[in-house]
């Protein structure tokens, strides 16, 4: 089974290259699919490249619905302060 889980992105870094912020997790991933990024922006991440926007209210239902299915995985990566991933 694949599965994409939901990321925002935190600064572009090149052509087609982004950060994105899970929790206190950084890594850079590849923008090249999806149109127009921007920091801000939530996609969903698969195997390190970004496969579509989506807005805020459903990346917060995506992982709210993971963390019922574990709350112990979820925990170690779902930000309990949003705004410390932007300094990251």
């Amino acid at each position: 089974m694949c599965l994409a889980v939901p990321v925002r992105i935190v600064a572009l870094t090149g052509p087609g290259l982004a950060k994105v912020a899970l929790g206190g997790i950084v890594k850079e991933i590849s923008v090249m699919l999806i149109e127009d990024p921007q920091p801000g922006d939530y996609v969903m991440l698969h195997v390190g490249f970004a496969l579509a926007k989506i807005d805020e209210v459903e990346a917060k239902r995506t992982l709210d619905l993971l963390a019922e299915l574990d709350p112990g995985v979820m925990a170690d990566v779902c930000p309990a302060d949003p705004a410390a991933e932007a300094s990251s």
